[in-house]
C-alpha cells in the first residue's frame, strides 16, 4: 500500500486561500483546462483528485484534504486528473489530458504503456560521458513533441569532463526547437539553471536511461535527499536503476516533479508528428522530392539524397530519421491491427452470449 503524503504541502508553504495560486488543487497542478471540464454538480459530487504514484495493486491520489489509494485502473497513470467517485472507485472518471506520454510497452504483446499525463516540461536527461547518445534523445524528444510536451535537454555530470561544451553543441544540433543545459546535478545548481521552468503548479518530468542523475536532480529541486540514488557502472558508465516507479514530488514553494524508472527501450507509438516535428528540415527536404512515394535512397529528384551530397545533411542524421519513421510506422499498424483484432474478439463474445441467452429465453 502507498505510503501517506502527509508532508505534500509543508508547513512553510500552506495553501493561502480560495482563488489563489496556492490553493491545494492549484498546487496540485489544477487549471482552468480541467475546471472546464466539469459541472459544480460534479464537482461537489467526486472531487478531483491527481494520481501521484501507481502501483501494482493501487493508485495513490492526492487532492484537497484528500490522500488515500484507490484500486488501479489500465487507462490511468502518474499526472492524470480523477472526479472521485469515493462510493465506487472504478466509476471515478479521468478527465481529459492535456498531454500524454506513453511508449509501446515491452515484449511481443503489442500494447501501449502509458508513462505520464499532463506533463508541461520533459527534461530529457543524459551524462557527459558513454551514455551520451544522440538517437536515444531525439527518441525521447519525438515522444515528447508528439505528446505536446516541451522538451529540455540536461546534460549532468558535465564537471566531470574537460569537453562538456562538445557534448553541448552535439545536443544543440539535434533541433533548434530543444533548448540544452549542462550542470552538476547536485547541490543548487539545478535549481537555479531549470527555475524558469519550475514555476509554481507546473508539472516537470525528468526522463532518461539509469544513472544519468533524474534522482539526484528531483533531490537537488525538492531540497532533500529523500529519494535513493546510485552511481554508474566504472566499466561502461550505465547507470543502475533506483526508482522502480512512476512518482510526482512536490518541490516546496514551486513545481510538481516527476522521477521516472530508467526505461532501457523507448519504442515510439503513434508519434508521427512528433518525429516531424523533430527533423522538420528532414520533412521540408521530402516535401520537394520529384515522387510523393519518395524513399529517399536512390529514386531520380530526391532532395533529401541531394542535399546529403551536397554537404547540408549529415547522413547519420538520414539513417535515424528513416529508421525512427519505420518503426513508429510498423509499431502503429501492429497496435492497429491488434485494436481491430480486439474489437471482432469483443464482438463475437457478445453474440456468443446474446445467443445463449437467446437459447435460454433470458431477456437481453
Amino acid at each position: 500500500m502507498p505510503r501517506k503524503y502527509s508532508g505534500f504541502f509543508p508547513s512553510t508553504d500552506k495553501p493561502k486561500g480560495p482563488g489563489q495560486l496556492s490553493s491545494p488543487l492549484q498546487m496540485l497542478g489544477w487549471q482552468s483546462f480541467f475546471a472546464q471540464q466539469i459541472s459544480s454538480d460534479e464537482l461537489a459530487a467526486t472531487p478531483p483528485v491527481r494520481v501521484v504514484e501507481v502501483h501494482r495493486n493501487a493508485l495513490h491520489v492526492i487532492g484537497a484534504d484528500i490522500d488515500e489509494a484507490i484500486p488501479p485502473r489500465l487507462d490511468a497513470t502518474v499526472g492524470d486528473w480523477i472526479l472521485l467517485d469515493r462510493e465506487h472507485p472504478a466509476a471515478s472518471r479521468v478527465l481529459e489530458r492535456k498531454s500524454l506520454l506513453k511508449r509501446r510497452a515491452p515484449g511481443t504483446d503489442r500494447k501501449v504503456q502509458l508513462i505520464a499525463a499532463n506533463i508541461e516540461t520533459a527534461f530529457v536527461v543524459s551524462s557527459c560521458n558513454q551514455d551520451f547518445n544522440i538517437a536515444r534523445l531525439e527518441r525521447y524528444i519525438a515522444a515528447a513533441m508528439e505528446a505536446e510536451i516541451s522538451p529540455v535537454i540536461v546534460l549532468t555530470k558535465s564537471d566531470l569532463v574537460d569537453d562538456a561544451r562538445s557534448y553541448a553543441d552535439q545536443a544543440r544540433a539535434i533541433s533548434d526547437l530543444v533548448p540544452v543545459v549542462t550542470l552538476d546535478a547536485r547541490g543548487e545548481e539545478p535549481g537555479e539553471v531549470l527555475a524558469e521552468w519550475c514555476k509554481t503548479g507546473q508539472t516537470v518530468a525528468f526522463l532518461g536511461s539509469s544513472g544519468v542523475g533524474k534522482s539526484t536532480l528531483t533531490n537537488a529541486l525538492a531540497g532533500t535527499q529523500s529519494i535513493e540514488t546510485q552511481g554508474i557502472r566504472e566499466d561502461d558508465a550505465k547507470g543502475r536503476h533506483t526508482t522502480t516507479r512512476r512518482q510526482l514530488h512536490r518541490v516546496p514553494g514551486g513545481c510538481l516533479v516527476l522521477d521516472t524508472p530508467g526505461m532501457r527501450e523507448l519504442q515510439l507509438t503513434d508519434a508521427a508528428s512528433g518525429i516531424e516535428d523533430l527533423f522538420a528540415d528532414l520533412t521540408e527536404l521530402a516535401a520537394a522530392c520529384r515522387f510523393r512515394d519518395c524513399q529517399h535512397e536512390t529514386e531520380p529528384g530526391c532532395a533529401v539524397q541531394e542535399a546529403i551530397r551536397a554537404g547540408h545533411l549529415e547522413p547519420s542524421r538520414h539513417r535515424r530519421w528513416r529508421k525512427l519513421k519505420a518503426e513508429e510506422a510498423f509499431n502503429s499498424a501492429s497496435l492497429s491491427e491488434r485494436r481491430s483484432r480486439d474489437k471482432a474478439f469483443g464482438k463475437m463474445v457478445r453474440g456468443i452470449m446474446k445467443q445463449k441467452k437467446q437459447t435460454k429465453g433470458i431477456p437481453d
